[in-house]
């Protein structure tokens, strides 16, 4: 049987020789009268239904089994709005005499007007009259309505039907569903919808009950999981939440598997409970290929337990334990790799690549992303008036929350201006469309069809120019990182890294400052140039003076070595390592390298003689025992 209709039900049909005489003329109109065929299969047809949604009441199979001829007339039908057949006939047809009976046919306007629309929002032609024909013109069918009365029901509608056909045929809907997105964009643009465009609703999410039952929690420890989630709501997303369910429910299901009757959380033991979960997960491996979970997932995993019984216990819930279970030391290790900045040539090549794209506006969004160093997150969600005009201090872009859920504003050049300019002259007119923040209607800059452009869209173009460019795989935040990149390597100040990468702490930042780059040898050569300058040459020829005032807080007066310079500054506090390598048995010079430890020892002794008179002990008992090493060192390596 056919779906239920997606509006009301249709007027009473005209009288069968009423639709036979319009259907004539409409036969002489295509061409096809003097065939008198068609007129006594319009007669059959209506002998037998002489309403034509009695036809449509029909099996499927039955329907389809109609001649070519009666299918003439159904096709008449339809496009007049005399049947509404049910999506199950009319997604199982191809309907290919669509466009040739179209002209003498009262849709013509409706899907005229949405392929004008369509091509507005810089679809293709072929996209377009793929959007009107696979779902627009059966939309109007089947509604018996004009393009402008359509509804947001009519598009659930006609994605229930998609649905119920896979389930009912097996065959997949993907060029469907993509027209049904298509049309969305189009219908909304021009304020028939109202909701704006979104790709087809996944399957609706399953409770917390379900999801933690389905990884098999027991009973009597998932009730106080889904409490807890249930009130990380109030203050987390529900991206973070959803994510910190999946953690708990591989704690859960351990639980399961290594003591099944545990009655409560309460009763959690570090030894028989924990730490074989955290075996469990230094064990653990993807489903995917069978290869061993990340750090960070692993990390995941374990600090999602920590907060759980962290947060129950100071909230003062019964069934928190009552002891620690989880410490520090039970979560593995971060790795600190440096940033993955891309050289100097790869960085030129990619760009080429860029800007040769046929992908004008997802290349030009790459290249604003490198001009900028902004988060994927943060370039997809740019506005279109994100440029400001500063009096004085040239154009700015005004980046939106992000990760850290701040915002910032970052100085742009000419050549950035430019590909904003690009960018605007590329990206697709429309509505306004909904923040996924806070729900406020904005105009994004980045909109392609009508609708936001995705980072995984992003990602694709980026991919294909890197092959283009002939280079390894790159991800956009690779970007991020030869931008920072190239502002340390012209000597930006930690300081203005932070302002323009958005770091809430100086840690974030003095990553860069571990690269391997022109600044860092370039800061390494201005401070060695001043530490010749205040503590002599690397050979003296005299003695160096201890210097006059507090010389604790000087930088690098205390860092002769025997093979060159510290570079550690005051700023950095204490070294802990002061002076480990002379004083480590392990250590050995030679004879080239007498004159360097004569000087370094000169200067450990002037030092202490200076530290005993200010009354610093401390210092003066740190000097004096170098001193008295250095001297060892030189009589041992003169023996030698």
């Amino acid at each position: 049987m056919p779906l239920a209709l997606a509006s009301s039900d249709p007027p009473r049909a005209p009288a069968p020789r009423a639709l036979i005489d319009a259907y004539l003329v409409y036969l002489a109109r295509t061409g096809r009268k003097s065939d008198t065929r068609y007129e006594r299969a319009a007669e059959r047809f209506f002998a037998r239904w002489p309403d034509p949604m009695a036809w449509a009441a029909e099996p499927l199979e039955q329907r389809r089994a109609t001649n070519p001829r009666t299918r003439t007339l159904v096709m008449f039908l339809m496009l007049h709005r005399h049947l509404r057949p049910g999506y199950d006939y009319l997604l199982d047809i191809t309907l290919l005499a669509l466009w040739r009976e179209l002209p003498a046919s009262p849709l013509q306007g409706d899907l005229e007007q949405f392929r004008v629309a369509s091509r507005e929002l810089g679809f293709t032609s072929q996209v377009s009259k793929g959007a009107a024909g696979l779902v627009a013109a059966r939309l109007l069918i089947q509604t018996g309505r004009g393009l402008a009365d359509l509804t947001d029901d009519d598009i659930a509608a006609f994605d229930a039907a998609l649905r119920e056909r896979q389930a009912r045929t097996g065959r997949g809907t993907g060029h469907y569903g993509r027209a049904l997105f298509s049309t969305r964009s189009v219908l909304y643009h021009l304020g028939i919808l109202v909701r704006p465009p979104t790709h087809r609703a996944r399957t609706p999410a399953q409770s917390y009950e379900q999801r933690l039952a389905g990884w098999g929690v027991s009973d009597q420890l998932r009730a106080t999981f889904v409490a807890y989630l249930e009130r990380l709501h109030a203050t987390h997303a529900d991206s973070t939440v959803s994510g910190r369910a999946t953690q708990l429910a591989h704690f859960g299901r351990h639980l399961a598997e290594v003591d099944p009757g545990l009655p409560s959380v309460a009763d959690l033991d570090r030894q028989r409970h924990i730490e074989t979960y955290l075996t469990a997960t230094a064990n653990a491996t993807r489903q995917v290929d069978g290869a061993p979970i990340s750090i960070e997932e692993r990390r995941g995993r374990i600090i999602a337990v920590h907060c759980f019984l962290n947060d129950i216990g100071q909230w003062g819930w019964k069934q928190a334990p009552d002891r620690r279970l989880i410490f520090p030391r039970d979560t593995p290790r971060r790795p600190q790799p440096l940033p993955r900045y891309l050289p100097a040539d790869a960085d030129r090549r990619l760009s080429d690549a860029l800007s040769s794209s046929h992908e004008t506006l997802a290349a030009n969004a790459l290249l604003l992303c490198r001009a900028t160093g902004l988060r994927i997150g943060e370039l997809v969600d740019l506005e279109l008036d994100c440029v400001h005009e500063v009096p004085g201090q040239g154009a700015w872009l005004k980046v939106p929350l992000g990760k850290l859920a701040t915002e910032r504003m970052v100085p742009l050049d000419d050549q950035a201006l430019a590909i904003v300019d690009r960018i605007v002259a590329a990206r697709s007119p429309g509505r306004p469309l909904p923040h996924p923040r806070d729900g406020r209607l904005v105009d994004f800059l980045l909109t392609h069809h009508g609708r936001r452009m995705t980072d995984y869209a992003l990602r694709g173009t980026l991919q294909r120019a890197a092959e283009a460019a002939g280079l390894a795989p790159v991800t956009p935040h690779q970007l991020r990182h030869t931008y920072a990149t190239a502002l340390i390597n012209a000597g930006v100040s930690l300081q203005a890294l932070m302002a323009l990468l958005g770091h809430s702490s100086a840690a974030m930042s003095l990553r860069y400052g571990r690269l391997f780059d022109a600044t860092v040898r370039a800061d390494y050569e201005r401070a060695l140039t001043l530490a010749k300058e205040r503590l002599g040459p690397v050979l003296p020829d005299t003695p160096t003076k201890a210097p006059d005032g507090d010389w604790r807080e000087l930088p690098l007066i205390k860092s002769r070595m025997a093979g060159g310079y510290c570079l550690r500054t005051a700023a950095q506090g204490v070294c802990a390592y002061t002076n480990i390598c002379e004083h480590c048995p392990n250590y050995r010079s030679e004879p080239a390298m007498l004159a360097v430890l004569s000087a370094q020892r000169v200067d450990a002794q002037a030092l202490a003689e200076d530290a005993r008179k200010r009354g610093w002990d401390d210092e003066a008992t740190r000097h004096t025992a170098l001193a008295e090493r250095l001297d060892a060192l030189i009589a041992t390596t003169n023996a030698a």
